[in-house]
């Protein structure tokens, strides 16, 4: 629809920013990576290719297209925090399955700063991961959850819990990756949050 609305518009814009997510690359267990990591075989990460494709054709008119892969994003309301909070709240926090698995998160304020930064900046096209530049495991994650909303997190969550609650995103929490933004940092944006302890602090502050 919205290729269909640039193909028809009298003036075409200048950008198209084209959504996506970092389960474009599957679950992985390989380390760090960055954008030139190929794409997973999984539900997830067949969708985010065929989600991405949608909107290549701008790019045949002169359209700069750009094309963000968001993961884990750390805000106070919506998205996977609140419900990971709950059992700290109760004391019964801690990591979700092994925790061995990467945990690819990102503040809130980051995505926005991202997305302007990318609008701004004429030079920006192609993928961009939108992570923070410090990733962690699901079990180092768990930690600076526990210590913001001081809580232990030391009782495991059982994978099948995330299964039923998330759903098909739960692969992303349970089988984890470490996708890093370098394309974003090489660009020169400064992430206002590569620390998470500093994240989680602003949003319970």
């Amino acid at each position: 629809a919205v290729v269909e609305a640039v193909l028809a518009a009298r003036q075409h814009p200048e950008l198209v920013i084209q959504a996506s997510a970092v389960g474009y690359y599957g679950p992985r267990s390989d380390g760090v990576f960055d954008e030139s990591a190929p794409a997973g075989s999984d539900f997830l990460a067949g969708v985010c290719q065929d989600w991405e494709a949608a909107t290549r054709s701008v790019e045949a008119l002169g359209i700069r297209r750009a094309v963000v892969r968001i993961g884990v994003v750390l805000a106070a309301h919506g998205g996977a925090l609140p419900r990971q909070m709950l059992p700290f709240r109760f004391f019964a926090g801690g990591p979700i399955g092994s925790g061995r698995q990467g945990y690819p998160w990102i503040h809130l304020d980051d995505v926005v700063g991202a997305l302007v930064f990318l609008a701004e900046n004429p030079q920006a096209r192609g993928v961009y991961n939108l992570t923070a530049p410090n990733p962690l495991t699901n079990a180092e994650f768990s930690r600076a959850l526990g210590r913001a909303l001081h809580r232990p997190a030391l009782i495991p969550a059982p994978g099948l819990i995330f299964r039923l609650a998330f759903g098909e995103a739960a692969t992303i929490l349970l089988d984890g990756q470490m996708p890093l933004p370098t394309r974003l940092l090489e660009a020169g944006y400064s992430f206002r949050y590569p620390q998470v302890d500093a994240a989680l602090k602003s949003i319970f502050a």
